[in-house]
């Protein structure tokens, strides 16, 4: 496992850099901005991720916040174990993946909804006659009509959320001593922490894809501003507060006394 190993130090060192870490936030905006720019101007040839059938779209988009959960939360585990064993204290990190999981809930509901009030059902592609019949997108599509709202782009908003949380869960790997683990945590971490970054690579083209091919412009922009919104109010404002989940740890604790 010697090229784990090798994988994961150069991700450490990547992660490491001050300015990928702070830039990366941003980068969501300027990709939603600058994809939607070559939508409307068409300059964006039709490809294979142009279409919605597409694998990555249909198995990890579609399902991006289960993928998410089901890397970080024995990562989660592993890794904060290194530091402190604490039932209190590992149940507060486990914690902010509930934090997570209801903040994506309350966003994409939220977006159903908008939908919903802002939405008529359509006997064809608008525009075009409207079915009054149908006041739900739900019993508008059982019907096979068309429902067309306002509708904020969930996979920009999935996407940029899902990227950016697990940036801030696995920076504990650049403070863990995996030397003095056996082996076999240390190579499930390891291949926990190559997984979690090969989602994160996965996410941000697939964010591209749906910057250039898919959603009017206004409504990726809203929805990327929802997740960098959902993402920073919870680690950069309520987890620096003492009643919260916490940041994940940035030090191994000998090292947290010698700074103290």
């Amino acid at each position: 496992m010697a090229a784990v190993d090798v994988i994961v130090d150069n991700l450490v060192s990547l992660w490491r850099i001050p300015a990928v870490r702070l830039n990366f936030p941003w980068i969501f905006l300027l990709v939603s901005v600058s994809g939607s720019v070559l939508k409307e101007l068409q300059l964006v040839p039709h490809t294979y991720f142009s279409s919605s059938r597409n694998a990555l779209n249909l198995y990890f988009v579609k399902v991006s916040w289960g993928w998410t959960l089901l890397l970080l939360t024995p990562f989660v585990l592993l890794s904060n174990a290194s530091f402190s064993r604490s039932v209190s204290f590992l149940g507060r990190r486990l914690l902010s993946l509930a934090v997570a999981t209801a903040v994506w809930y309350f966003f994409t509901e939220t977006f159903f909804y908008v939908e919903d009030a802002t939405g008529s059902c359509f006997e064809s592609d608008p525009p075009g006659a409207v079915n009054a019949d149908f006041t739900s997108k739900a019993s508008c599509r059982r019907a096979g009509l068309r429902w067309h709202g306002y509708d904020i782009s969930g996979h920009s908003f999935i996407l940029a959320y899902s990227a950016l949380v697990i940036v801030e869960e696995t920076a504990p790997m650049a403070s863990l001593k995996t030397a003095g683990m056996s082996a076999l945590p240390r190579t499930v971490l390891n291949l926990l922490y190559v997984a979690l970054n090969l989602i994160v690579i996965i996410w941000v083209w697939m964010f591209a894809c749906t910057s250039v091919y898919f959603h009017d412009p206004s409504h990726k922009l809203l929805g990327t501003v929802c997740g960098l919104s959902g993402w920073y109010l919870t680690y950069r404002v309520w987890y620096l507060k003492p009643l919260s989940p916490g940041l994940p740890p940035q030090r191994h604790p000998k090292e947290q006394k010698q700074h103290a």
